[in-house]
């Protein structure tokens, strides 16, 4: 009795509505959007069915008795015009229907257009260890059915075709881990394909040196400035690829207020690690990050692609010096005065010497320090710049 019942839950179940007994004419088409279908359902006369009984549907939905004709007593035809494109990328489901319902015949439609050609293909290697390619679908990118996209590369003078393998799950990309040659031109491509034709993207030849970038620069801190109300510090460490590479890098500098998601961006820092903010707000909080672009890799004489921005830091600026209230002390006005006209010179310095200019910092560094041990009045000044 045992082994009788473990005969019966060993043997596979058969699903009978997965056993097509009928056959459509033709199986799996594919079709131009807006096409039209002439298809068939023979069945096998010991089904002892007439065709008049049968009826079809589409992805799931039976279709209307004006678009079936009766070929045979055993052929049941199907006319369908303007397709429109598959709902599914797998393809729509045409079936076949007994009578009572019972599956007869399945047949997959594929409505679509053919692929365009690929654009906007762009490449980028990190730190010369592998290299990462991206892309866009030629025209709108629908063609309602699945189209395959496969990067293609070689060295240009010799070696063999070979493909990218790994998409690592991103549409319209493709990742090679190594085993690159360096100093040697590469020629990419990539081709798209379904079932109605393929098309090639154009050819970019390309020297990994050429497209170098890195990652994004460590430990950024930002730190205040003494007391001074409107500037804060900056600094980083180079990226580490920078001590196993012949290259040097420029950075770029993005700040924004706490509350703002505009980004100010200080173009050109130039090869140094250290940078000072200035004409910020008093007693405000400010998001700073970093990015690298690596320059001359292995003697290359192109530029190369920025990195990441760094993880955003955080720092505020201190409250200002200035009294909000009045004042019975007739220095503090003086100073208060002397503050003003002094913004103003200052401002005049950074609108003609913008970014991170040690020229115009350090001359408002010396007014500061000068502010601070003297109390003179602005006819004082005057007679001092005479």
């Amino acid at each position: 009795m045992i082994i009788f019942l473990f005969l019966l839950l060993t043997v596979p179940a058969v699903n009978s509505s997965s056993t097509q007994v009928a056959v459509i004419s033709p199986q799996d088409a594919a079709l131009l959007v807006g096409s039209s279908l002439n298809a068939t359902c023979t069945i096998p006369p010991e089904l002892g069915l007439q065709a008049g009984s049968l009826y079809w549907s589409l992805n799931g939905r039976r279709l209307p008795g004006s678009s079936r004709a009766v070929l045979g007593p055993s052929i049941l035809g199907l006319s369908l015009a303007a397709l429109p494109g598959s709902r599914q990328p797998s393809g729509d489901n045409l079936v076949c229907h007994g009578p009572d319902g019972r599956l007869l015949a399945g047949s997959c439609l594929y409505v679509g257009l053919p692929p365009e050609k690929p654009v906007n293909l762009t490449c980028w290697s990190r730190n010369t260890k592998d290299l990462s390619c991206k892309w866009a679908p030629g025209g709108q990118g629908e063609n309602y059915i699945r189209t395959t996209y496969t990067l293609k590369y070689k060295l240009r003078w010799y070696g063999r075709e070979k493909q990218c393998e790994d998409t690592r799950g991103q549409l319209y990309s493709c990742y090679i881990p190594g085993d690159l040659a360096l100093f040697t031109p590469y020629d990419i491509w990539v081709q798209a394909a379904n079932q109605l034709g393929s098309a090639t993207s154009d050819v970019i030849t390309l020297d990994i040196l050429d497209v170098v970038t890195t990652d994004p620069p460590g430990r950024v801190e930002v730190s205040r400035v003494g007391e001074l109300e409107d500037q804060l510090a900056v600094n980083w460490d180079s990226p580490p690829a920078l001590k196993d590479f012949l290259f040097q890098a420029k950075y770029q500098i993005r700040y924004r207020l706490e509350d703002s998601q505009d980004w100010k961006v200080v173009e050109d820092v130039g090869n140094q690690t250290a940078c000072r903010l200035a004409g910020l707000r008093p007693a405000t909080v400010y998001f700073v990050q970093v990015r690298c672009n690596p320059v001359g890799v292995f003697g290359s004489r192109r530029p190369g692609i920025w990195s990441d921005w760094s993880h955003a830091t955080a720092a505020s600026t201190p409250h200002s010096e200035r009294r909000q209230g009045g004042s019975c002390d007739p220095k503090s006005e003086q100073n208060s005065t002397l503050r003003r006209e002094l913004k103003q010179f200052i401002g005049w310095v950074r609108k003609h010497s913008y970014g991170c200019s040690h020229m115009s910092i350090k001359l408002y560094d010396q007014w500061r320090v000068w502010l601070q041990k003297t109390h003179k009045t602005p006819n004082q000044i005057q007679g001092d710049n005479s």
